[in-house]
């Protein structure tokens, strides 16, 4: 069965975004880049809310900037060979390899897991809230970034069960960023 993950940057005290839903904290230098370029070679859909699409859409030209680096452009492809499932209730229209869908997402998504193919990534925190309380994510992969933000959108909904989790990987990148991938206790092998 494919899996959904949740591979969030998050800052040390638990946010995914600014007071302001600002971006502009996380540190992805080459070698983060590069070891992510890795990990989305296992995922063929991403799964995304309306305002985490269109902070993504620079993927869809990057590739034309010669002033980019290879790991830069390098993204660009693999976000491009990707399928992109947008979330939305207001978009009219998605570019690229992209389809909307104004479907209950958590139907939507448990339906897309017992289907053949890769792994989904889930991005942006109102998309990630609606799957963790419905049980539908598998793994998280989190990218704990060096900074206190103070206050924000949190990285996890309120929750009315326990998730238990099964540390599967750790890693700190020489940024000071961390990565802790954990899969669900109940679904580990």
């Amino acid at each position: 069965m494919r899996k959904v993950i949740y591979s969030p940057m998050v800052s040390l005290d638990g946010f995914v975004e600014g007071p302001n839903r600002e971006l502009d904290w996380g540190i992805i230098d080459e070698e983060l880049h590069t070891y992510i370029n890795r990990q989305h070679s296992a995922i063929d859909t991403y799964l995304f809310g309306r305002r985490m699409y269109e902070v993504m859409l620079y993927w869809e030209t990057a590739d034309r900037d010669p002033a980019n680096p290879e790991y830069v452009l390098e993204f660009a492809r693999i976000w491009k060979r990707i399928v992109k499932i947008v979330y939305s209730k207001t978009l009219d229209r998605v570019q690229g390899n992209a389809r909307l869908s104004r479907g209950n997402i958590v139907e939507e998504i448990a339906q897309l897991k017992a289907q053949p193919g890769k792994d989904m990534s889930v991005g942006g925190a109102t998309i990630a809230a609606a799957l963790i309380q419905s049980g539908l994510i598998d793994e998280y992969q989190l990218f704990i970034n060096p900074v206190v933000l103070g206050s924000g959108t949190s990285m996890f909904p309120s929750l009315h069960n326990t998730i238990n989790l099964r540390l599967v990987e750790s890693r700190t990148f020489n940024s000071g960023v961390i990565l802790l991938r954990y899969e669900r206790a109940d679904q580990a092998q």
